[in-house]
């Protein structure tokens, strides 16, 4: 069923239709609140869809073991009806249409085209926002909100403090996302294995066959030599030392985590026009350099570029607890634990310098002790001066290094779904989300299949 009447009141409004947007409005339905899903382009996904963000990073400890389920594993098996998901890669466009079915089957009110201006906050408690969208502009009010902008757009308009940039003061560099296709996977794997000093991943051994892994999801970063050579001859102008790119679901299509630009506030929209700008540039010229060096990409061309460069950080909304590279790096657990995960630590410089050779030799990876894992706490996602208010994804509460490791999608799944179940039991239970008994949440949350 479809919903075309909005009407002013709801239970629970989630403001931006990202992967942690769409799992809490979702899991807010599915609880019986009325919810409205708020999205400023004519699609859901977020940077998965309008960034190409791609694949879902490693939600398994290093021995294997599942960290992230619940909404997570509801979205592939979704993806998975479409034929849109191979091992952790997925088709862009399929996630649009099932993030979008997932919604409307759920009872979700989709308000797509439309821009949060500010939020409604009455005696220290917000009670709903002011959206602009082609109509004009239109209050809605709610008795929970959750801010899914990335941006922490909402919490900040509602009076909530934060932090952003690392100690340099810059937020992590941003990428433009790009899908080439027309790839002889097999040739380009060839010669990986044959010149393993010019990788930094794969590996291959010798008896491995490429044409057998082709059809594989593989991720490839380096070319060492031969970004040297093109940069030597005039014929490469990005940042860094090395090219990062990783198999699609459809044969012969790979998407490039490559480019690199430094020192944006994508809270800002003069920096986001320089970023993309700049990105498209970059990508562009990229194309033209595997096509002139990499054995493989002959006859690559470029699919699409992402509708808007991909941004890994702006606002960390500072809540009742502030994730840090401690969390990570101690394997902390915590008694309100709504996401588990073995993700390292993955700052990019706010400089831009992109992929550097050595740059894990200087910095070595940050990551929770063989076999284990690190959680998130509930607390993360409630910001500290504000009432029936809840964050999610790459907005809630951190450091820059604790967002670096819990900013992936798998992650933002986990804690969108929490972030909804909290919304939704709090109403229930006539307590603020600041006061939600914890045990009730994990009970909710372990019902939904999610890990916690």
């Amino acid at each position: 069923m479809i919903h075309n009447h909005y009407h002013g009141t709801y239970d629970v409004i989630v403001a931006g239709g990202g992967i942690a947007g769409l799992a809490a409005a979702v899991t807010s339905a599915r609880l019986g609140k009325k919810t409205l899903l708020i999205e400023r382009y004519g699609f859901l996904g977020g940077l998965a869809t309008a960034g190409l963000v791609n694949p879902f990073m490693t939600h398994r400890s290093s021995t294997g073991q599942p960290l992230i389920s619940g909404f997570f594993d509801n979205l592939c098996s979704r993806l998975e009806e479409f034929g849109g998901i191979k091992g952790s890669t997925f088709d862009s466009e399929s996630m649009k249409f099932a993030a979008q079915e997932m919604a409307l089957d759920a009872g979700v009110h989709l308000l797509l085209h439309s821009w949060v201006k500010e939020a409604v906050v009455v005696d220290g408690a917000i009670r709903g926002l002011r959206v602009v969208d082609k109509s004009g502009e239109v209050e809605y009010s709610a008795d929970r909100v959750i801010d899914a902008t990335g941006d922490g757009d909402v919490a900040v308009s509602a009076g909530a403090s934060y932090q952003s940039g690392g100690e340099d003061g810059y937020p992590q560099a941003t990428t433009m996302m790009f899908d080439v296709g027309g790839v002889d996977l097999a040739e380009a794997l060839a010669y990986v294995k044959s010149r393993p000093d010019q990788f930094r991943f794969p590996v291959l051994s010798p008896d491995v066959d490429p044409v057998k892994l082709s059809k594989e999801v593989i991720s490839v970063a380096g070319y060492y030599d031969l970004v040297a050579r093109a940069r030597e001859r005039g014929e490469y102008s990005l940042p860094g030392d090395l090219i990062f790119y990783i198999s699609r679901p459809r044969p012969g299509e790979v998407v490039f985590n490559t480019t690199h630009v430094g020192m944006v506030d994508g809270t800002k929209s003069q920096d986001l026009t320089r970023a993309e700008i700049e990105g498209r540039r970059q990508a562009s010229a990229l194309v033209k350099f595997v096509r002139n060096y990499i054995p493989g990409f002959k006859n690559a061309y470029l699919l699409r570029m992402a509708a808007q460069i991909g941004v890994r950080e702006t606002r960390r909304i500072i809540g009742e607890y502030i994730f840090s590279a401690d969390d990570v790096i101690e394997a902390r657990k915590h008694h309100d634990a709504i996401a588990r995960l073995a993700y390292p630590v993955d700052v990019h410089s706010g400089k831009g310098e992109g992929y550097t050779r050595d740059e894990e030799q200087l910095t070595g990876p940050v990551v929770p002790p063989p076999g284990d894992w690190y959680e998130i706490p509930y607390r993360c996602l409630v910001p500290l001066e504000i009432e029936n208010l809840l964050v999610a994804g790459r907005c809630v509460s951190s450091t820059q290094a604790g967002h670096g490791a819990i900013r992936i999608m798998p992650c933002c799944a986990a804690m969108g779904q929490a972030a909804g179940a909290a919304a939704a039991l709090s109403i229930t239970q006539n307590v603020t989300p600041r006061n939600l008994d914890v045990n009730l949440l994990l009970k909710v949350l372990r019902e939904q299949g999610a890990l916690v």
